[in-house]
């Protein structure tokens, strides 16, 4: 871990994750848009490649020694080692609903030093929200100091989730555990995508978010900005949470405990 971060990492993590917005409006809803199937509910459309390509010729030729994780271009052994600098990248978070015409997306960019995320920058560009952070410095949102909400009891809680793909093959937990939520909390939201998700609950419009199976280019941006708004983050057992644990559990921190009693039980 580098004793000061580089302005020049969140700079990048910006441009990047706004271009990629301006990209992602320019094609949204046009007769351009491609959709192919990369599984059964699985979507993937051309401007989630050709932002994904961009952005490795971008980095490949600013830092030629990092390494780039991201959804479109898996590489093999991409899985088998943790780099020393690694960009984590999703140039569409929110695929499904941004090939179906819902304003419900963002680009989700974070690099990890030694696996641990030091940059974030999700951009929403429907909203023009941007959400940054840097580690030890605070999370914002177009500039300005974002911080999770004060709830501290889940009867009071606004929650959020999401449903992975295998879900058609294997219901059961994710709707089990789903009902005990609706029985505990104020009420439920599902949006699509796990970037937004954790940002809103930085920024204090959700209260916590849970998910399985997720993978870190859904949840490395969004984690940090999380921890650094003041929110805890987990694993949803309750062990450390890494961008390739597969689970997180982001909460306001004070219904952390609640959130992980109720997963537990």
């Amino acid at each position: 871990m580098p004793e000061s971060i580089p302005p020049v990492f969140l700079a990048t993590a910006i441009e990047v994750a706004m271009h990629a917005g301006r990209v992602q409006m320019a094609h949204f809803g046009s007769d351009d848009l491609q959709v192919d199937k990369k599984g059964t509910i699985d979507l993937v459309t051309n401007i989630d490649v050709a932002i994904e390509r961009e952005f490795r010729a971008l980095i490949a030729e600013r830092f030629p020694d990092h390494a780039v994780l991201g959804e479109e271009f898996e590489q093999a052994g991409q899985w088998d080692r943790i780099p020393e600098y690694c960009w984590v990248f999703d140039p569409i978070d929110g695929t499904t609903n941004y090939a179906h015409g819902l304003p419900i997306f963002c680009s989700s960019l974070a690099l990890e030093v030694d696996g641990q995320p030091i940059v974030a920058a999700v951009y929403d560009p429907c909203r023009r929200e941007l959400f940054t952070a840097e580690r030890g410095q605070g999370a914002r949102l177009n500039g300005q100091p974002l911080r999770v909400s004060g709830a501290t009891a889940l009867i009071d809680a606004l929650l959020v989730t999401g449903f992975h793909y295998e879900v058609h093959q294997d219901p059961d937990e994710v709707v089990a555990l789903f009902g005990k939520f609706i029985t505990q909390a104020r009420a439920i939201r599902r949006l699509g995508s796990a970037a937004l998700d954790l940002c809103y609950v930085a920024a204090g419009r959700f209260d916590g978010f849970w998910e399985k199976k997720l993978q870190p280019w859904d949840v490395a941006g969004g984690a940090l900005i999380v921890s650094e708004a003041g929110g805890r983050v987990t694993a949803m057992s309750g062990g450390p949470y890494t961008s390739r644990e597969g689970s997180v559990l982001a909460t306001n921190s004070l219904i952390h405990t609640q959130m992980l009693k109720t997963i537990r039980g």
